[in-house]
Order: structure tokens, then sequence, then C-alpha cells
């Protein structure tokens, strides 16, 4: 994504949760757990979670950040290094954490959520959540806690990987039964309750997968175009095609030209009457996706904007659903 396309700013933004201890105090004080995240998305995930008995502190919370071109401040590496347990996306999307893991010496076990993902190199699959979950998949997550070195396979960008995993309810699923385990393992005392409030979350997790099952009994094979692969996971669920050619979406993404015969190409399938949709990112811009948009309403093609943070007002659960409606009402107009 164009780190020109946004304006990044390295101030620090709290969302908190319930909880009233200082950053730090952690299990040590007897305080709430100090839960740090990259992105607001994540740290909605672990509030729901571990509710009155954590304090989370998610670094970016503005549509005007990007997690890409994020230059980290002193306060947020003091605060990486009051962390009892941090939760990055990884695939090279929020990179800028791993650094202050590292400046900061932080030992706090790291859950990365593109490792849930079915579709990262070399993951080795889940077992549908549930009670199937269990000891394997929980014994990935004690890796993360083990060791000193934070150099996962997932903080890098690899090639050909869609990193915006949060769009695929499944593998923030999984992500979720994995936060309760950790959070276990640091309060004790409250690991019932922690699993009893990732339960619940995952019940409202796989209410979004059910209203995609039904998008995808009523509109399977429908074509979509999107200028940037943010929202790839969700479509897919929903039985949507993406035809949107590969060269496009990724030069977006990456802030680069789009090569003329490929905005060629791009042009003629918006005019050839496939696409029921055109998805673009609502937090960047260039004069390719202008120009797409502006075609899309030439041609009446509707536009849906999705965005990469959680708006304010909305829990992970209630954007997604936002987002999974729009795209139902598109469709069916």
């Amino acid at each position: 994504m164009p780190a020109a396309a946004l304006v990044a700013t390295a101030s620090l933004a709290l969302a908190g949760c319930a909880g009233t201890t200082a950053p730090g105090d952690g299990q040590d004080g007897g305080g709430a757990v100090q839960v740090v995240a990259s992105t607001n998305v994540y740290g909605s995930l672990a509030a729901e979670v571990g509710g009155d008995a954590v304090e989370v502190t998610s670094i970016i919370t503005s549509l005007s950040q990007d997690p890409h071109s994020y230059e980290a401040s002193a306060r947020d590496q003091l605060t990486v290094s009051q962390a009892d347990l941090i939760i990055e996306n990884g695939g090279g999307y929020d990179s800028f954490l791993d650094g202050l893991v590292d400046s900061s010496g932080s030992e706090a076990p790291v859950l990365t959520a593109v490792e849930f993902s079915h579709d990262f190199p070399g993951a080795e699959g889940h077992d549908d959540h549930g009670d199937d979950h269990g000891d394997e998949d929980h014994a990935e997550g004690d890796d993360h806690a083990e060791g000193d070195d934070h150099d996962h396979a997932g903080h890098d960008h690899i090639e050909g990987f869609n990193e915006h995993v949060w769009y695929d309810p499944h593998t923030v699923a999984h992500l979720v039964e994995d936060i309760a385990h950790q959070l276990g393992e640091i309060d004790p005392a409250n690991a019932e309750t922690f699993e009893t409030n990732a339960a619940a979350l995952i019940e409202r997790i796989d209410g979004l997968e059910t209203s995609l099952e039904g998008i995808a009994q009523d509109h399977a094979g429908d074509g979509i175009f999107v200028t940037e692969p943010v929202p790839l996971y969700l479509t897919a669920a929903a039985g949507l095609e993406n035809a949107t050619p590969d060269a496009f979406s990724e030069a977006v993404e990456e802030g680069q030209d789009v090569p003329p015969a490929t905005l060629l190409e791009a042009q003629q399938i918006l005019r050839a009457g496939d696409v029921r949709a055109v998805i673009v990112n609502a937090q960047t811009g260039g004069a390719e996706t202008t120009e797409v948009v502006n075609l899309a309403d030439s041609l009446q093609i509707p536009v849906l904007e999705f965005t990469e943070l959680m708006p304010d007002g909305v829990d992970y659960v209630e954007w997604m659903q936002q987002n999974v409606d729009e795209l139902a009402g598109t469709l069916t107009r």
C-alpha cells in the first residue's frame, strides 16, 4: 500500500478497555494483564476476550495511519517493553512492531495472526475451531512465548501471500482461541473467564461465516473488482470471483504506477458487464484507482469502500458484519 497515500504519524493512540492499572503493572503488580496490539482490530479482539482482567493498548487506531509506514516512537517502545502479551498481524504488514519488540528487549509472548491462516506458507492447517483446536494449536501458541527470538517467518512480506487476514473470519476465530489460551497462561485465576469470553466471541464470528455462506448460496461466481487485495478473504468466503488483474492490485498496493496495458485490461473487464461491484480501500487512493471508480460510476457498477482499521464506535464483529451486509445489499440490487 502506498505510504504517500496516507498521513502516517508517530503519535500513540491508546485503545483502552476495562481496567485502570498503569502499563507494566501486569500480574507482578496484581493489576490487569497488559496487552499491546499493533492495530485496533487486534486490540478489539483482545479486549473482548480479556474483559475487565486486561488493559489493551492499540498502537494504531486512526484511519489516517498506515501500518506499513508507521514510525514508532519512544513511547511506543516503552509500552511494548511493559507488555505481558503482544498481538501483531505479521506477513510484513506491521513490521514496526517487530522492531519495537527487538529494541525493547521484551520477552512477552507474541501472537502473529498470519500464522493462523490456512494460506500462510508452511502452515500445517487448523481443525475447525472448537473443542478439536485443543492442545496441538495451543502448543503453537506456547512456541511464541518460549523464545527470545521474535523474528518469526510471518514478519517479512511474502510474495503472493495476502497478509490482510483479519478479513478472514476463520483465521480470526483461531487467533481468538489462542488469545484466550495465552491470557490464561499469564493469569491462571481468570483462565476460565477468558475461555468463556472467547467462546462467546467465536460464536459471533461464526455468525459472520453464516452470513457469508448465505451470500455464496445466492451469488457464487459473481465477479468483483478490487483495487487492492484487502477484502479478498471476505469476498472469497462469499463465493465471489475476483476479476482484477493481479498486476493492477499489486501495483496499487505497492504505490506503483499501473502498467498502461494492465489499466486497459482492467477497463475492458469493467466494460464487459460481468463485474457486480468494485471495492476500494478507503484509506488509500491514486490516479488509477480514481479512474476505475469513475468508470464504474459511469457504468453504474456499485462501488464499496472497505478500510484496514476499525472505525470508531464498533467492535470487530460489528465492523465485519457491516461490510458483509453492504456487500450483500450491493449484490442484490
